[in-house]
């Protein structure tokens, strides 16, 4: 997304926004990890670089974001309030963290993360 201000141009790129959201996947209670993804590996690693972690896609245009997430959740959480709850912080970080509009936050959840 670009946006043009009085003193130049603000680029928010793909791997940005990427960043972010997987952050608040991360934080947000009853998930154990992204579908596609080690859930002991670090997610440092994966949301420094350039690539995209496994099990989201990110659309972003110059009007608004559409997200798609798959994830793993905790055995015994509640399932439709999780995916609730992961929606309304998916919404809350990129609407107020970036001044983005959110189209969609598709979650589809993969597996249950069985202890």
């Amino acid at each position: 997304m670009e946006e043009e201000i009085q003193n130049g141009l603000v680029h928010i790129s793909d791997d940005a926004v990427s960043s972010i959201i997987g952050h608040v996947v991360m934080d947000t209670p009853g998930i154990a990890g992204m579908s596609g993804s080690s859930i002991s590996k670090g997610w440092a690693k994966r949301l420094g670089g350039k690539n995209v972690p496994k099990g989201m896609s990110v659309e972003v245009t110059e009007a608004d974001v559409a997200i798609n997430l798959r994830i793993i959740v905790h055995y015994g959480c509640i399932i439709q309030e999780v995916c609730y709850t992961l929606q309304q912080n998916v919404r809350d970080a990129v609407e107020g963290m970036m001044g983005l509009t959110l189209a969609a936050v598709n979650v589809k959840v993969e597996k249950i993360a069985i202890p």
